[in-house]
């Protein structure tokens, strides 16, 4: 199971620019320092897969499971990748 919810919305307008917003509530701890971690690896993951992988004009938003706060790295970025695959369809 992911560590995350992918959500995507084309924005319909002419600017080429992907936007990201990442959400992580206190469902998933009710520590901030874990919440604020998650996110941390949330940009990171950002960072690293959508300038592959994303596609222009549309805002994605990356909402962090409770349950997940260590997830190993390699499988996030497997699984944004599967996501994203599956969004683009």
């Amino acid at each position: 199971m992911p560590g995350f919810v992918l959500l995507a919305r084309p924005r319909g307008d002419d600017d080429a620019t992907v936007r990201i917003g990442i959400i992580v509530s206190k469902k998933v701890s009710n520590r901030a320092v874990v919440r604020n971690r998650m996110k941390r690896r949330f940009r990171e993951l950002a960072r690293a897969v959508l300038p592959e992988h994303a596609r222009a004009g549309t805002d994605y938003v990356l909402i962090g499971r409770g349950g997940t706060a260590e997830p190993d790295w390699q499988a996030l970025q497997t699984d944004l990748v599967k996501a994203l695959a599956k969004v683009r369809r």
